[in-house]
């Protein structure tokens, strides 16, 4: 196995993007999204990222389901597998779009269901419920696009005022499987190589690192400030698919 040739910057950003992704899927959800665009940069190239992240998130997804496998709200993912599935088809004909036109696609998306959101919160929880129909085909476009479904399923979760284990652990599952689904997709693609593989393993132990420090730092943190930390990072994430 011969090692990627990249400057030291690029395996930092790289093994950054890595520590991200185990942090958000084991205790601070939103902060995972933040890896996007620190790939973006090491790599060039923003449609291979994205065969680089994969990898990352389902090892990082590995954690996040060993720690939360027993708070997941089943009878949620049930109801979103379908429309998820078919966001991800959409999401999968979508990458022959040039790449500049998905990131800000999905972008709007996430910011008019925040705006529903802060309109729901602000009205009272009886208003307008979270939908999954709306909020899994959402999910699942922007996740096989761009690797952002984050922000979505964030403000899904959010809508259900569920508790951060349950919160952690129905994410946790959706995204172990919505993830794996999208291995063929990126395969066929050619997003994903010998050489994406192989910076894959190298990062790896940042990656675990991260999913051990997350399952710390979620132990520590009240349920009002997990939530707008929650919120707050899924705006400032979502405004990064703007650049």
């Amino acid at each position: 196995m011969s090692i990627p040739e990249l400057l030291w910057w690029q395996w930092a950003l790289a093994a950054g993007s890595g520590f991200f992704a185990g942090v958000a899927k084991t205790g601070v959800p939103g902060l995972g999204i933040l890896m996007v665009p620190l790939m973006v940069i090491a790599v060039g190239d923003a449609r291979e990222s994205a065969g680089w992240l994969l990898p990352m998130l389902c090892t990082a997804d590995l954690f996040a389901v060993f720690y939360w496998r027993r708070h997941a709200q089943t009878q949620q993912l049930v109801k979103l597998a379908p429309w998820a599935l078919a966001g991800m088809a959409g999401g999968a004909l979508a990458l022959s779009l040039p790449e500049g036109l998905l990131r800000p696609m999905v972008g709007g998306i996430v910011f008019v269901m925040l705006g529903v959101y802060l309109w729901r919160r602000r009205r009272g929880s009886g208003e307008l419920p979270a939908h999954p129909v709306l909020y899994g085909t959402a999910a699942g476009f922007s996740t096989t696009v761009a690797n952002a479904a984050g922000p979505v399923m964030n403000l899904y979760l959010l809508s259900m005022r569920l508790p951060k284990e349950e919160f952690l652990g129905t994410g946790a599952w959706f995204f172990f499987l919505i993830n794996l689904s999208k291995l063929p997709i990126y395969v066929f693609h050619g997003l994903i190589t010998v050489k994406s593989l192989t910076i894959n393993l190298l990062v790896l132990p940042a990656v675990v690192l991260g999913a051990l420090t997350g399952r710390q730092l979620v132990k520590h943190i009240p349920m009002n400030v997990f939530e707008a930390v929650v919120l707050g990072l899924t705006v400032l994430s979502t405004l990064a698919l703007f650049r």
